[in-house]
């Protein structure tokens, strides 16, 4: 038996069972037995259900957090004076990017968003939401220091907006939405989530 072909099976035998069941409803016996291998050559490849989970998704995670982290960081490491001018700019192309990454990984990202429960990518969107924040309160800094009048926000408060924004992107996911009408959607989400952000931070006229 070719290996390749061997461990092609696992994945894609697992990638159904964990989509229609969630990792946690998932059963290893099922997906050894769907892919037609013993558990025995099984554990030649994965030690265990997380990791043959991990294996799916760890690609994509790790893709769209660097993208998403070095979006944060360039963005932050613009001149000071420079950034309020780019303000959404990059996060807009880091979205368009996602969502291009998305639907040319569709399965491994939507077990990554919507079936990870039990394994440690629970915790995913929650930790973009936190980037988002911490650097959220980064800009609201520069703000204050080009002489902006920016109100005291609470940190609490930040991450329920980002936690809203982040999960209502996620939403196309959920709904199986096409590809066009999702960059819509989440164009206009967007749009609504940045006029509100300027407003609560002082910066609508």
């Amino acid at each position: 038996m070719d290996e390749r072909n061997t461990l092609e099976r696992i994945h894609q035998t697992a990638t159904t069972e964990f989509l229609e069941k969630g990792f946690q409803g998932a059963s290893l016996r099922n997906i050894v037995k769907s892919a037609g291998v013993t558990t025995g050559a099984f554990y030649g490849y994965y030690s265990s259900k997380e990791a043959l989970f991990a294996a799916l998704v760890e690609p994509c995670a790790a893709a769209v957090m660097g993208r998403f982290m070095t979006t944060q960081t360039d963005f932050a490491q613009l001149p000071k004076e420079e950034q309020p001018a780019h303000m959404g700019k990059e996060s807009a192309e880091c979205v368009e990017w996602m969502i291009d990454y998305m639907y040319s990984h569709w399965e491994a990202f939507k077990l990554l968003i919507c079936c990870s429960d039990g394994t440690p990518y629970e915790q995913f969107v929650h930790s973009m939401v936190d980037i988002e924040v911490e650097y959220t309160f980064r800009y609201i800094d520069v703000l204050r220091d080009l002489g902006h009048t920016v109100p005291e926000l609470d940190r609490e408060l930040c991450h329920m907006v980002a936690s809203g924004m982040f999960e209502g992107m996620f939403e196309v996911l959920r709904h199986d939405m096409p590809k066009e009408r999702a960059k819509r959607f989440i164009g206009q989400l967007r749009e609504f989530y940045t006029a509100g952000w300027m407003k609560i931070m002082g910066q609508n006229s």
